[in-house]
């Protein structure tokens, strides 16, 4: 009797779990062509959605940014610490911005193609639509146990690598199936659950918190990769987490306590005996038989979605906005740039000074550093594409979600992993992007 199969090991789990997982890998990983265009599901279903119904796409933008730097102070959050006053200060400038590029009135810096009708018409309107798409299928791959299936199939190496339980394996996956929020939110829960130390947590939200998939088609579409998307892909994951295993050992996190919260016993996780892929096919069934219907998981996904858009489009309108306007007008980051030029050029990335520059951007904005190497040649697109995403920390976005959790690291401390994180991915996927092109 020992050896029975828990109930929820059946066909018709076997057969929900395999459908929809593969349906899901499907929408983000397949290659199809559809009148002419070569892309992944996903991002032809948002191009047929941008191409047929733009003005509608603008509106809804628009109303977006607005609500979105409004809920601050309708819900009167906006000043509950110092960060949060900041970015809602910021939220009410990208709105006024974003008024100003629908309707084409305002200083002629700001209206420019290059500058604010891109942000806006590019990326406002393009991130509006693909992050509700995207979350309806992402839910087909973290409700339905793919998520929990691969967590526990990689448990075995995240001790030993990045000095973190398996458990993390889900936030990781998590962060890139979902959203980087997402998987920092999970780390500061089970930080104050003591399943992960302080230690342990700074390293995941610093390390494993990425942007997720929706994010990077959108990386890969303005820098014109999507033919080689898959590659594109896989070198992001393998550079994060490449990266991640360095900067565990070295200062500042090497030098974080390693003591759960308020240096109480923590919660010993728990160990599978016997076969690891049968245990972790197990698992992903276990999570299959426990979820809700498809409907009421996209629903709540669509959701999350809305947040998220509420969430990002206003602060990228107005970090975005004001990062270009610098880059574009003034010679502030062609200084600044030169802390990563000796290093770009001994690299040999083509257009050093630019690709410097571009790295530069990272901390305040993902995107910023894409917007800037549009026109670049493909090697250096590559570089900085990847850079941009396995950089993690960013002042738009992830730095003020890490500060408002529990999990104890600084902001100087932030700061300094992300310089660490531009150096090391800057070496390894020049690196790679020198064997590939």
């Amino acid at each position: 009797m020992e050896n029975q199969k828990p109930k929820y090991v059946n066909g018709a789990n076997i057969l929900k779990f395999l459908i929809i997982s593969a349906l899901g890998i499907f929408m983000f990983f397949a290659k199809i062509t559809v009148n002419g265009k070569n892309s992944i599901p996903v991002e032809l279903i948002v191009s047929y959605i941008q191409g047929n119904f733009m003005q509608l796409c603008r509106i809804y933008a628009l109303v977006f940014i607005i609500l979105g730097a409004a809920l601050p102070f309708v819900r009167k959050t906006w000043n509950k610490d110092n960060t949060t006053t900041v970015f809602s200060i910021l939220k009410i400038l990208g709105a006024i911005a974003s008024i100003g590029i629908f309707f084409n009135v305002g200083p002629e810096a700001i209206l420019s193609p290059d500058v604010g009708q891109y942000l806006f018409e590019s990326l406002g309107v393009g991130l509006g639509v693909l992050i509700p798409v995207c979350a309806i299928f992402i839910s087909f791959l973290i409700s339905y146990g793919f998520v929990d299936c691969i967590g526990m199939i990689v448990r075995p190496i995240t001790r030993a690598v990045w000095k973190t339980p398996g458990i993390s394996a889900v936030d990781a996956i998590s962060s890139f199936v979902g959203s980087s929020a997402m998987g920092i939110m999970i780390t500061n829960g089970l930080y104050k659950e003591k399943k992960y130390t302080a230690k342990e947590a700074s390293i995941i939200v610093t390390g494993f918190s990425a942007v997720a998939i929706t994010f990077m088609v959108v990386v890969a579409e303005t820098l014109g990769l999507m033919d080689y998307w898959n590659t594109f892909f896989v070198v992001a994951l393998i550079v994060t987490f490449a990266t991640t295993a360095i900067t565990a050992r070295i200062r500042p996190l090497r030098t974080i306590p390693d003591e759960y919260r308020n240096n109480e016993p923590g919660e010993i996780e728990e160990e599978y005996q016997g076969s690891l892929l049968k245990n972790a096919f197990y698992e992903g069934l276990k999570v299959c038989d426990e979820s809700d219907p498809i409907g009421k998981n996209i629903l709540s996904y669509l959701k999350d979605a809305m947040e998220l858009v509420l969430e990002y489009l206003p602060n990228l309108m107005s970090i975005g906005l004001a990062g270009l306007l610098i880059a574009e007008y003034t010679q502030i980051f062609d200084i600044l740039g030169y802390v990563f030029y000796p290093l770009t050029w001994a690299l040999r990335i083509p257009e050093p000074l630019l690709a410097a520059k571009a790295t530069l951007l990272g901390l305040a904005e993902m995107y910023l550093p894409v917007l800037l190497v549009v026109e670049a040649p493909l090697v250096t697109k590559f570089v900085v594409g990847i850079g941009s995403i396995t950089g993690i920390l960013m002042f738009s976005c992830t730095i003020p979600v890490i500060l408002a959790t529990e999990v104890p690291i600084s902001l100087k401390d932030l700061v300094i992993v992300w310089i660490e994180r531009a150096i090391i991915s800057l070496i390894m996927t020049t690196l790679i992007a020198l064997v590939i092109f």
